[in-house]
């Protein structure tokens, strides 16, 4: 009895305490999509009848058929010079005697010659360390250990892995991310003119806004920034929805194939295929993700020499097939995706070629100020964290003003433009300042605000300079407990992380990120602002 009469204070203790603190932490997100969610891909998938030698087999040298018994081939070599293409990263593989392209089996006890790699564009010395199994030290010559490395420089690296698996390369980084490929591209048109059962469909989503199928592809590619194109393409491939009509029944609530419980319909389906491309794509940038695993448990070492975009597209197609043998099929046979996805849009590796490299050499962040006006207090209420949803890079900070006004209240405060630009985007709570001013979102260096208030934002084609309202920061637009504003960074459509080789600087402020999301600080000249989800002392700032 005299436990019980202690307990129940104690709860409510702590059930004051939560509520207390409740407010103080802003999420700062965007809706999450099937976060934690598990893929369970039943009813059973179609099954190809190519058959694949086991595994892992070795990499055939570029051009050679790929070892299946029947006409799946690799993606052809790059003209001599191209910049993108299959295996451009890896120079060399390790020969075995008398044939080029084959592999030795090294004596018991003997090193296998190292790799010769020719750097990519996004390169860091910690995400090539990781992706070949080596520390940094061990790569030569000595690289910088925290900017991006200067593309096609050689440089030799162990070769602690062995025979290297498949995939070649897949898909080039541009065809995947929202990037000037597709600057010139209107899902509208190409979604009409297929005439598929994509082109009459709508759903209701969201807040009980009803999206037509365009609309919905549109919207996951924008705020996600990633390619319509491999949407499209994928969404074709899985249910035949773009140019035709499903074939099952089930297709029309999982017209993917998740067949996750509650996650039904095309909005949410494709939500999740976003996901999964960001994750490969930007766990290969960062190191932090490089093997596959598939929904049979089987673990798979992706090649180290694999670009971005290929990864993101290798992690995407992972949670479809039980056996590496089938997974393969559906990429490079006659019939698979890379063969549809040419057919819908045409050679990847030409068109690339055109735009690469997407970080273009001796590239720098432009000159920006915090996003409010200089001599208001203002704090520093989260660190670096995700840029969008889960997959993005820790590429956000968040900043909440210090006015004293309720919760979640849209503030009398002034979000303000960090820099020159066209406001290109103004929606949902997000507002995206393009700063080259060309109107195309894809392009150059683009911030996207989150959690502006409707009331009193700033309309999409307006011209901006520098410290001009953009709106006042709000709970709008998606999970956030408390007032603020949500700032990232997009280079060429590509996620920036917020530290990293091209980190946020803003009003002369370096941002670090700490060991958890949320965390970190702001430093400038020894000065030091940490990052405190209830706007508590050492996190206010001031322009």
């Amino acid at each position: 009895m005299k436990q019980r009469l202690l307990i129940q204070p104690l709860l409510f203790l702590f059930s004051l305490l939560a509520l207390f603190l409740l407010p103080a932490l802003a999420c700062n997100l965007p809706p999450r999509q099937g976060d934690g969610l598990s893929f369970p891909t039943s009813p059973p998938l179609p099954q190809v009848t190519l058959t694949l030698l086991p595994f892992p087999t070795p990499s055939p040298a570029a051009g050679e058929p790929l070892p299946v018994e029947a006409t799946a081939t690799l993606p052809a070599p790059p003209p001599p010079g191209a910049p993108v293409g299959p295996f451009w990263g890896l120079q060399t593989a390790t020969p075995g005697p008398g044939q080029p392209g084959e592999w030795a089996t090294p004596e018991p006890g003997m090193a296998l010659p190292p790799f010769i790699y020719l750097t990519q564009p996004g390169d860091t010395l910690i995400a090539l360390a990781a992706r070949f199994g080596v520390s940094p030290d061990q790569i030569s010559p000595a690289q910088p250990m925290t900017d991006l490395l200067a593309p096609g420089q050689t440089l030799s690296i162990p070769n602690l892995l062995g025979e290297l698996p498949y995939p070649s390369a897949l898909l080039p980084d541009s065809l995947v991310v929202y990037s000037p490929a597709v600057a010139g591209f209107s899902t509208e048109a190409y979604i009409a003119q297929a005439g598929g059962f994509l082109s009459n469909y709508s759903e209701l989503v969201e807040r009980g806004e009803r999206l037509s199928g365009t609309e919905i592809v549109r919207r996951i590619a924008v705020e996600n920034s990633v390619n319509p194109q491999i949407l499209l393409a994928f969404l074709e491939f899985r249910s035949g929805w773009v140019r035709g009509q499903p074939a099952d029944p089930a297709q029309i609530d999982y017209p993917i194939g998740f067949y996750v419980p509650d996650y039904t319909g095309l909005n949410l389906e494709l939500s999740l295929v976003a996901k999964q491309l960001n994750m490969g794509y930007y766990g290969w940038r960062q190191g932090t993700q490089v093997e596959l695993i598939f929904p049979s448990g089987t673990h798979l070492r992706l090649s180290p020499g694999l670009n971005a975009g290929s990864a993101a597209l290798a992690n995407l197609t992972s949670k479809f097939y039980r056996q590496q043998g089938d997974w393969l099929n559906a990429l490079y046979a006659a019939d698979g995706l890379l063969a549809l996805y040419t057919e819908m849009f045409g050679d990847p590796w030409q068109r690339a070629a055109a735009v690469e490299p997407l970080f273009p050499l001796g590239l720098t962040q432009p000159l920006l100020e915090l996003p409010f006006l200089p001599g208001e207090d203002w704090s520093l209420t989260a660190g670096p964290h995700i840029a969008w949803r889960t997959g993005s890079p820790r590429g956000a900070l968040d900043f909440a003003p210090i006015t004293g006004e309720p919760h979640c209240a849209v503030s009398t405060a002034w979000v303000t433009a960090s820099a020159t630009g066209l406001v290109v985007r103004a929606e949902r709570g997000a507002v995206a300042l393009d700063l080259d001013g060309d109107g195309q979102e894809q392009t150059g260096w683009v911030l996207v605000y989150m959690h502006l208030a409707e009331q009193g934002r700033v309309f999409p084609g307006t011209w901006v300079e520098m410290d001009t309202p953009l709106g006042h920061p709000s709970c709008e637009g998606g999970q956030a407990t408390g007032t603020h504003v949500h700032l990232a960074r997009k280079y060429n459509g590509e996620w920036l992380a917020a530290d990293g080789p091209l980190p946020m600087m803003l009003s002369g402020w370096t941002a670090h990120a700490g060991e958890r999301l949320y965390e970190g600080t702001l430093e400038r000249n020894g000065q030091i602002v940490t990052a405190r989800p209830d706007g508590s002392r050492g996190s206010t700032i001031v322009r």
